[in-house]
């Protein structure tokens, strides 16, 4: 059986500028991806991603009426496994209007969905009547569900994530042994260090919450942990970094300074002191020293961030909420981030004073003002960055960069 991801444009839309430059699926939220999550859920079956179709890897697939489809924005639980298992050829769940998963043949309909920066294709779309024939054929979900729908959502529900990527699939792995050199508070069951890891004079402390360490992760010394905290493969913390959960800090990530409830999805560096605080870093991220955001009003009011997708700032419920930064942009040192702030894809960040809450895809500047980022020269400083961790900058990888380069450009007219 085949299982498909999907990513309704809605979806893909309002979770921007993260997913410019990846699918809804590819986002990191707990210690996984949520195709990653879903891979470890169906270890047999070939799993296949369906989005903006730049975004698409693949343009025929192989069609089979048994296919599984599974709305990306679904995080699951033990409540949503149970349901997925029941569901019959041609049945499937929804949740208010929202198909959540489809059992069966879900035609493709190929559709450009407007948005305020211009236009993108989708295969599966609400719009597309074999959609609409499959929520006919779908029972309402009655259960509680952690659908992913804005970047605010990624740190927010990151404590629950952990939590059950820990208790599934690491509590019974072969595990390495914490060196004398660190003190553990609270009960080993709730730390995993991986046989390969390195973690020297450090205090973990898990009582309040799960903390993984991944192969080849380096914790260096002077750390102070407080679970719950994700480190994958290859990451390192730096000497005296304090950490607060529910934080993740993804694949080859090098981190420092002070982090509170974040995520980073992979490949970024906050290498030095700074705070950075109910925040979501995309990868290829660089935040230069002393980097800093808000996470809080000095009013202690509601935060609002810019959304893609309504085009003006959106109201999140959340009294806490930092930074979202998509792939490949940067901070120059002493950065100060404003509370709520939305930086889109590939843009340089620097100088004195708080940059605007919106800084644009592809702009290099400050407070003082914005310019358009040369696109070559960013390819150009991608491509090194890409050399510095023998990875190959692809063609493929320049084509959606051009293409978002393309998509905002409405967002660089107004803002440079």
């Amino acid at each position: 059986m085949k299982i498909i991801l999907f990513d309704l444009p809605d979806e893909w839309g309002n979770l921007l500028p993260l997913t410019f430059t990846k699918k809804i699926s590819d986002c990191r939220i707990g210690i996984f991806t949520i195709k990653e999550r879903w891979q470890k859920i169906f270890p047999e079956h070939s799993i296949i991603s369906v989005s903006a179709d730049y975004l698409n890897d693949i343009s025929v697939f192989d069609i089979d009426d048994e296919m599984l489809y599974i709305n990306s924005s679904v995080i699951p639980d033990k409540n949503f496994l149970s349901a997925l298992s029941k569901i019959e050829l041609h049945k499937g769940i929804q949740k208010n209007g929202k198909l959540l998963a489809y059992k069966g043949f879900l035609k493709y309909n190929e559709q450009e969905i407007s948005f305020p920066f211009g236009s993108v294709k989708f295969l599966i779309h609400s719009n597309n009547p074999h959609y609409q024939k499959c929520l006919l054929q779908s029972v309402e979900y009655n259960e509680n569900v952690l659908y992913l729908r804005y970047p605010y959502q990624i740190f927010l529900w990151n404590d629950q994530c952990i939590q059950f990527d820990f208790e599934n699939f690491i509590s019974d792995l072969p595990k390495g042994l914490l060196s004398s050199t660190n003190k553990l508070i609270g009960p080993e069951k709730k730390l995993y260090i991986s046989p390969k890891a390195k973690v020297e004079g450090s205090i973990i402390n898990v009582n309040t919450g799960y903390v993984y360490i991944g192969d080849d992760v380096e914790v260096m010394e002077g750390c102070l942990i407080r679970g719950p905290l994700a480190m994958n493969e290859h990451s390192v913390l730096k000497m005296g970094a304090k950490i607060y959960g529910a934080t993740t800090i993804g694949p080859y990530c090098k981190v420092g300074g002070e982090v509170n409830n974040s995520v980073f999805f992979a490949y970024s560096n906050k290498a030095h002191d700074g705070f950075i605080g109910n925040s979501v870093i995309g990868e290829w991220c660089n935040l230069g020293a002393d980097t800093n955001n808000s996470n809080l009003k000095n009013n202690y009011g509601e935060v609002k961030v810019f959304n893609y997708v309504e085009n003006v700032m959106i109201k999140t419920g959340l009294q806490f909420c930092g930074l979202v930064m998509g792939d490949h942009s940067k901070s120059g040192i002493n950065t100060m981030f404003n509370t709520g702030t939305v930086v889109g894809v590939g843009s340089n960040v620097f100088g004195a004073g708080f940059p605007s809450k919106h800084i644009p895809s592809f702009v290099w500047g400050g407070s003082s003002g914005f310019e358009e980022y040369d696109f070559e020269k960013m390819i150009n400083t991608a491509n090194e960055m890409y050399k510095r961790r023998n990875k190959e900058f692809s063609e493929i990888d320049k084509n959606i960069l051009k293409k978002v380069f393309e998509l905002t450009a409405v967002h660089r007219k107004i803002n440079v």
